[in-house]
């Protein structure tokens, strides 16, 4: 199956793109990296810079049904940059509107507040999310993963880096279900 790892053009955090897309791949899945302009992205190593990664697909070509799962990496700027951008927003809510699981790490969920699909759900994030994921209608907890199987779709979400093991463990458990 294919599977949609959304990024912004920069910030985002390389090991939350890098282990979850080495699991798929390894797992018979295809990742496939979509963002909101061709070309190259810029990850970072936290606040230092990375490596590129060249785009598959923008935003605004892609389709939630051309997908089996939707992965958000995290790092600050990606999520907060993807927020802002209607296609990409409208590119992750697509897959809950479709019930299909998506996977969200670090700052990712805000790229979900503003899809407004949180609302009833239970997940982790950074801690300092708490406050806005609590404010968007959800419970935050701090575990190393959480996974709600809340209809219409599976949600998978970790707090940071430390917990990529976990994540992507839950995450090929999903897809392999």
């Amino acid at each position: 199956m294919k599977v949609a790892f959304l990024v912004a053009t920069e910030g985002i955090e390389q090991i939350e793109l890098t282990e979850p897309w080495k699991a798929v791949s390894d797992a018979g899945h295809t990742p496939e990296l979509v963002s909101t302009d061709s070309g190259r992205v810029q990850a970072y190593d936290h606040l230092d810079k990375a490596d590129t990664f060249p785009v598959d697909t923008t935003v605004s070509q892609a389709q939630p049904d051309d997908y089996g799962a939707l992965v958000l990496p995290g790092g600050v700027a990606n999520p907060d940059a993807l927020r802002m951008d209607k296609d990409a927003v409208a590119f992750a809510k697509g897959f809950f509107d479709r019930g299909k699981p998506v996977a969200a790490i670090c700052h990712a969920p805000w790229t979900l507040i503003e899809a407004d699909v949180l609302r009833g759900r239970t997940l982790t994030s950074w801690p300092s999310l708490r406050t806005d994921i609590t404010n968007a209608g959800a419970t935050w907890v701090d575990e190393q993963v959480k996974v709600c199987t809340s209809a219409p779709s599976t949600l998978i979400t970790s707090r940071k880096p430390d917990d990529l093991k976990a994540f992507c463990e839950a995450l090929i458990g999903e897809l392999a279900s």
